[in-house]
């Protein structure tokens, strides 16, 4: 029973993927089952149909091999945070979310993170239509689901923890510190901090290693400034969907950031063995090429 549990286990942490969509899943479930106005089932089949089909039609065009793993983090991430009036809002987003992660790249790396980007154009085209869900699910199932996204990144092996407590961190940081600094109560600051939409954002879209920086010092500077920019669209104009907002204006940073602070570029699902002969994500270094690295990678 062990040994299978292990080889379980080992399974799944062959692709970093498979945790978030794990962890995705369990959200997706807590807010199905906890929140009146949450997400449902026909939002991720149609949010899902959206993405697979960009996927499809990108991996066809760019002559890749079809990747499904990204489409769906994509849609449980768009069907855990979007609301909207009509169901094929929900198809749209997924077809624009997966089609520019193909049409926007920068040297074969996609600049924003589908999720983020797709639940942008949304609300920027369809105004009031569509809408980001703050996701309050009580304080138990919220409790629970910090714990389940943490477990998640600390299990992935794509090892973006620190981008993660460094927006977070940031984050909080800048909200106590103006409380304190107006006096107001420490219930405000903590109220802001309580929203799904928060975790799924830390946990699962600012870590995405195909979109952000890909130096550890690269990574926190892109960390605090998407934070201190959502601090200000909430206290200033009061921007509505503020992390996602802030994250997708700031995406352009990420080509800066690696061009001044190079690193070696993670790739989703291959593998090597390390000298303590632990299975890990392996990276590519800049200005090196291997096998395959032709192909365009989704």
């Amino acid at each position: 029973m062990r040994d299978a549990t292990f080889e379980g286990v080992r399974a799944v942490n062959r692709d970093a993927r498979h945790w978030q969509i794990l962890a995705l899943s369990g959200l997706f479930l807590i807010s199905v089952y906890t929140t009146d106005f949450g997400a449902r089932p026909m939002h991720l089949i149609s949010a899902f149909s959206g993405a697979m089909t960009a996927q499809a039609l990108g991996s066809l065009i760019v002559r890749t091999r079809f990747e499904w793993k990204s489409a769906a983090i994509t849609s449980l991430s768009l069907s855990i945070l979007m609301r909207a009036v009509d169901p094929w809002m929900w198809f749209a987003a997924g077809i624009i979310a997966i089609g520019l992660k193909f049409a926007v790249r920068y040297k074969g790396k996609h600049i924003f993170n589908p999720a983020c980007i797709g639940i942008v154009v949304m609300c920027l085209v369809f105004g009031r239509d569509v809408w980001v869900s703050p996701g309050q699910w009580g304080q138990a199932p919220l409790i629970a689901g910090w714990a389940l996204a943490l477990a998640a990144l600390v299990l992935s092996s794509a090892k973006r923890l620190d981008i993660a407590l460094g927006f977070i961190g940031t984050f909080a940081a800048i909200l106590f510190g103006r409380a304190l600094w107006l006096g107001d109560p420490m219930a405000i600051p903590m109220h802001q901090l309580s929203s799904g939409t928060l975790l799924v954002f830390t946990f699962f879209m600012i870590t995405d290693p195909r979109s952000t920086p890909d130096s550890r010092a690269g990574r926190l500077i892109f960390a605090a400034s998407v934070a201190s920019l959502t601090a200000w669209f909430i206290i200033g104009p009061n921007v509505r969907a503020a992390p996602l907002m802030a994250l997708a204006a700031l995406s352009i940073l990420t080509p800066v950031l690696d061009r001044l602070i190079p690193a070696s570029r993670f790739q989703w699902g291959t593998h090597s063995k390390s000298k303590e002969g632990r299975t890990h994500e392996t990276q590519t270094y800049p200005g090196r090429r291997s096998a395959g690295a032709g192909l365009a990678q989704p």
